[in-house]
């Protein structure tokens, strides 16, 4: 599967000669049915074809109403209060001595101008536009280059925002499901860091950046996967694993780049929040299993993060910022290698996936089986990185300033 585009090669050239609309309709349609094609486990498919149909197909998230989802699960009490997970425990109280007000702890009187290139959000280099030159004839000037950053900027941040508003509300399903008292009493303080989250990406987008994108098809279609699973599980999987694992990278390398000071300090407190949710994850899920679940639901699990993966590599193509810009002008084809061969974009996903391939080989996910499709994909050389029971926010943050 080429990652540039789902388009074969006696394919392409028949959609290219259609209009530039119904040609642009076509290309997301056969990109949705590339991504069908890896759906080899009929448990995975039935787990994830619903969400996609409402997420691809519908593209429920783009019609400007809230959503509702049909949420299901067994709610686990134990009336003898036992102390049954040091490690949780622990994780536990870390969290409870490293709450913060989002309100007062950061300072919201910067002011943030994204036009101004002395102060930039996203630096110099970041995209490649001679792509777009050289391949379609689109030139930008040095403003509009700027603001077409403030737009991948707002768009970035606007993915985080509904990410964590997912997050939000699937971490305070996990209170109710997950069996062990000491999890409940964790999970409960990652509903308070996701509300947090949810504030103050709200808040920097609406005040600072003055601009919100709609949140992107293959992120609304894990979120409705997840809000309707019956499975603790699986939530656990899918959330804490999956989206806050490469969320976690995603605010590494945006932290890391970025010289706007209200954004920087922003990402630091939420970076050591979210090292914790994955580390939560991990705990969670690497006794269950490799000790509770029979090898076909170890493989079902194993398979559906790899669609996950799939899906999260491809919301990284920021259609909606195309659709904006280029979209008539640009075919989805070069926008794709636009955003893939971008030095900046390719630095995004490389340490996105950095942060997941090994909490998957960490909690028993990477089999021998499944390693080859990673390898398929350019994703198994992540593989020997440090899981997230390795790793705190402070040394991920010392890691990321040395860098």
């Amino acid at each position: 599967m080429s990652e540039t585009t789902p388009l074969t090669n006696r394919l392409a050239g028949l959609v290219n000669r259609l209009p530039a609309r119904v040609r642009d309709t076509v290309d997301r349609y056969l990109e949705v049915i590339d991504l069908a094609r890896e759906l080899k486990d009929p448990k995975v498919a039935r787990s994830l074809a619903p969400a996609g149909l409402r997420g691809l197909i519908l593209r429920r998230g783009k019609q400007g109403t809230p959503t509702q989802f049909p949420a299901s699960h067994n709610a686990h009490f134990d009336w003898t209060y036992p102390a049954d997970h040091d490690d949780m425990r622990d994780l536990y109280d870390r969290a409870k001595r490293a709450q913060w007000d989002g309100a007062t702890y950061l300072p919201w009187q910067t002011s943030v101008d994204p036009m101004n290139p002395e102060v930039p959000i996203l630096p110099d280099g970041y995209f490649d536009f001679s792509i777009l030159e050289d391949a379609a004839g689109v030139r930008l000037t040095a403003q509009q280059q700027l603001a077409f950053k403030h737009s991948l900027t707002a768009w970035m941040l606007s993915q985080f925002l509904h990410g964590e508003q997912g997050a939000l509300l699937v971490a305070s399903q996990l209170v109710n499901p997950v069996p062990e008292l000491d999890c409940k009493k964790y999970a409960s303080t990652q509903v308070v860091d996701e509300a947090r989250h949810v504030e103050v990406f709200h808040r920097y987008l609406d005040t600072k950046l003055e601009k919100l994108y709609q949140v992107n098809d293959n992120l609304y279609v894990i979120i409705d996967a997840l809000m309707v699973d019956s499975r603790w599980d699986m939530k656990f999987l899918g959330m804490q694993i999956m989206v806050e694992g490469l969320a976690l990278g995603a605010f590494g390398t945006m932290y890391r780049i970025t010289k706007e000071p209200l954004l920087k300090q922003l990402l630091k407190m939420v970076i050591q929040d979210e090292a914790r949710h994955v580390h939560y994850g991990v705990l969670a899920l690497r006794e269950h299993i490799v000790e509770h679940l029979s090898e076909s639901e170890r493989r079902e699990r194993e398979q559906w993060a790899f669609e996950v993966a799939l899906l999260m590599r491809n919301r990284f193509m920021a259609y909606e910022v195309y659709e904006e810009w280029f979209e008539g002008q640009v075919t989805r084809d070069v926008w794709r290698r636009f955003v893939s061969d971008s030095p900046g974009m390719r630095e995004f996903r490389n340490v996105m996936f950095s942060r997941l391939v090994p909490n998957l080989r960490e909690i028993g996910l990477l089999s021998e089986r499944i390693q080859r499709d990673y390898e398929r994909v350019g994703l198994m050389k992540y593989f020997g990185g440090l899981a997230a029971d390795r790793l705190t926010g402070e040394s991920m943050l010392r890691e990321l300033d040395a860098a």
